[in-house]
């Protein structure tokens, strides 16, 4: 499905994701709170200055992993994904099936929304399996945690509902993904 984009150009994909940028509040925050620290003149200079480079080093290597190149797409060909750890376009004829699943909270912490892949037969074999498909549980690999992008799960649903077709599960509750992308696309 061709859309257009701000400037009236017709993209090629359906849906393009885009990552979530208030994490960088908190690493730069370390950045900039180190830096000023080492500025600063005065006592116990060696005791702040220590404090000061562990805060620059650790902000600066969370703002690396955050600012890494990022593209996630999903379209009639299948999935575009950059990301670290995985850069491919992955075929529709790859994918034996999706799921949009919660895994189970560990130490009392709250789960994402994550997104799996179980690849088809003899595809994809250089991706390590680190999950389980939440309905028949089939080795999978996690493609995204949907708490790093902006888009809203039901979003990325219908998306993978209109491209995946009967490949796609979404496991998280509610309506079916099918329900609503047709309840999206129906005309009054």
């Amino acid at each position: 499905m061709m859309r257009p984009d701000d400037h009236g150009v017709e993209r090629g994909y359906d849906m393009e994701l885009h990552r979530n940028r208030g994490a960088l509040v908190l690493p730069l925050a370390c950045v900039i709170g180190g830096g000023v620290l080492l500025a600063l003149p005065g006592e116990h200079a060696l005791l702040r200055r220590l404090v000061a480079v562990g805060a620059v080093l650790l902000g600066g290597g969370v703002l690396v992993g955050l600012l890494r190149p990022f593209r996630f797409v999903i379209g009639a060909d299948g999935l575009s994904v950059r990301r670290p750890g995985l850069r491919r376009t992955i075929a529709w004829a790859e994918v034996a099936a999706l799921a949009l699943a919660r895994p189970p909270a560990r130490e009392g912490l709250p789960s994402t929304p994550r997104l799996l892949l179980v690849p088809a037969l003899g595809a994809l074999a250089d991706l390590p399996a680190d999950a389980r498909h939440p309905v028949d549980g089939r080795a999978a690999v996690e493609l995204l945690d949907l708490a790093r992008v902006r888009e809203k799960p039901v979003e990325v649903a219908a998306a993978l509902t209109r491209h995946a077709g009967d490949r796609f599960v979404d496991a998280l509750g509610g309506a079916p993904a099918a329900d609503r992308s047709a309840d999206h696309h129906r005309t009054p």
